[in-house]
């Protein structure tokens, strides 16, 4: 992780759970984080956090709607006149709403859509003409997926946010194959954990205090820090080495 201190790196839905686990590792690790959210109060927490136990890096918290494309963009130049650009993009934002296919509402399938695909490819696309901008060609783009975008579970609350990130494993896998046909060295990454322990599935169940309840009762969830280490080893890996696609189980089980 040496070549990334002092590098920039943006980090989306950085306000909670794994993406706040990810900020303060590579602010630790000594990069500079720009951290994403709409809340962006706890990301100035989190920054207080850093700052106080003396972390060589620096998160920068920006507030930012990514189902608005003005907002992603204004970001990414206020980014390019304060630090001069991303090097790093670790599109991690994402949210899942209970609508089944078959009497689910459009509201909620378009907001999944426009977070977990839309405003995860505005990032990629911004991020890649930062790096080409700069004549960075050792950047890395890395999409939090999911197992959900390998393997169509049999639970209907779950089947359209599935289908979001099926969309952002062709997405990763797009994303290296053009940048291979422009001969770069930028890798992309997809990184796939299955059920962990955050907020995320609790927001999911909100409305169902019955399955809320038992969300993290079958198997012994994964736990944030266990993505932050997976992303850890993609970054770390050689600059000849590419890691294209990570799948993240939980193996143990609850008695």
């Amino acid at each position: 992780m040496e070549r990334w201190r002092g590098r920039v790196a943006l980090v989306t839905g950085a306000s909670v759970g794994i993406g706040a686990a990810i900020a303060v590792e590579l602010a630790r690790l000594g990069m500079k984080v720009m951290g994403c959210a709409r809340d962006v109060g706890k990301i100035q927490k989190l920054a207080a956090e850093c700052q106080s136990a003396g972390h060589s890096g620096v998160l920068v918290p920006f507030k930012c709607d990514l189902t608005k494309e003005e907002e992603i963009l204004a970001m990414f130049a206020a980014i390019k006149e304060q630090h001069r650009g991303v090097d790093v993009c670790i599109n991690n934002a994402g949210l899942a709403h209970p609508e089944p296919l078959l009497n689910g509402k459009t509201s909620g399938w378009k907001n999944m859509m426009d977070v977990n695909v839309f405003g995860l490819s505005i990032c990629a696309r911004e991020a890649y003409q930062s790096m080409k901008e700069r004549h960075v060609d050792d950047g890395h783009i890395i999409n939090i997926n999911s197992v959900c975008g390998h393997h169509v579970i049999p639970h209907a609350d779950v089947h359209f946010y599935t289908a979001t990130k099926f969309a952002v494993t062709a997405l990763t896998e797009g994303l290296r194959q053009e940048l291979r046909a422009e001969n770069t060295h930028i890798r992309a990454t997809s990184i796939s954990p299955s059920l962990v322990k955050t907020e995320f599935p609790l927001r999911l169940y909100s409305n169902n205090p019955d399955i809320k309840a038992r969300v993290f009762s079958a198997y012994k969830p994964l736990e944030a820090k266990d993505v932050v280490n997976a992303v850890i080893y993609v970054l770390g890996a050689p600059p000849h080495v590419l890691i294209g696609e990570v799948q993240m189980l939980a193996t143990e089980q609850k008695s």
